[in-house]
């Protein structure tokens, strides 16, 4: 009887140890100090560029204001938002798979692999012809990723800005799930026509040196979710639960025997 007692609290004692081990996977940026600080370059970062899908928003100013109406989609540029009525139904210059938007007076432009820093001079430039002192400002108006699974808020998120990390990603979606696989992330993306699959490991600091750590527009993060969730809604996980239940309780009546 004394055999069986000890075996079973060996049994609980190793779940007991899995449960810790558990609970240490569930951190952010294991490798990192905690008590210390640190400091590192970021040498990681590059300008999101347009591609073709994007839907641009461009305003141009002049010392003519009817003139540079005709080049505006009636975006605000104190506020960055797009104004939509009726008087103007069409939004933004939408990219094609040519990677060209077709400007009034200046016709088909290529716009493709540029940062809207490099397109707001070139269109600058091109407007001299056309417009006195023109100022041109430029940003990407459907800017959006989306995460997706083990998550608190899966869903798409449209972005106000062209610098958005992993990590803020991560936060707008209500961070992962307790029950979600914090090295098994995979990041989804396309670009010039193929797509790539590259595995993300919030465990480890390395995330933000990688050149992924910064998203580009129409991201995808999936989050793995891990057994316990599975555990949650699984019959057969539900009866290994309550099995090792019954063998703790059994194990505490035998002592008291």
């Amino acid at each position: 009887m004394k055999n069986i007692v000890l075996t079973l609290y060996a049994f609980i004692a190793l779940l007991v140890l899995s449960s810790c081990g558990s609970y240490r996977k569930t951190a952010y940026f294991q490798d990192l100090k905690q008590n210390a600080s640190s400091r590192e370059p970021i040498g990681n970062y590059t300008s999101v560029t347009i591609q073709p899908e994007d839907i641009l928003g461009i305003n141009v100013s002049s010392l003519n204001p009817e003139a540079s109406a005709i080049f505006n989609y009636n975006l605000n540029t104190i506020t960055g938002t797009v104004n939509n009525n009726q008087n103007n139904p069409v939004i933004g210059y939408l990219v094609d798979q040519k990677g060209e938007i077709q400007l009034p007076l200046i016709g088909n432009y290529k716009v493709a692999g540029q940062t809207t820093s490099q397109l707001r001079e070139n269109i600058r430039k091109e407007l001299l012809k056309y417009l006195k002192e023109p100022v041109v400002n430029i940003r990407i108006i459907n800017f959006k990723v989306s995460v997706m699974g083990d998550v608190s808020r899966p869903g798409v998120y449209q972005v106000q800005n062209e610098r958005l990390t992993v990590t803020e990603a991560i936060s707008m979606a209500g961070d992962l799930n307790i029950t979600a696989m914090r090295n098994k992330l995979t990041l989804i993306r396309e670009t010039n026509g193929t797509r790539e699959y590259i595995p993300i490991d919030l465990t480890s600091k390395n995330l933000f040196n990688s050149p992924y750590y910064y998203l580009k527009s129409n991201d995808v993060i999936y989050v793995q979710p891990g057994k316990n969730k599975y555990a949650s809604v699984d019959n057969s996980y539900r009866s290994i639960s309550l099995l090792l239940s019954a063998i703790s309780i059994a194990a505490v009546l035998l002592t008291r025997n």
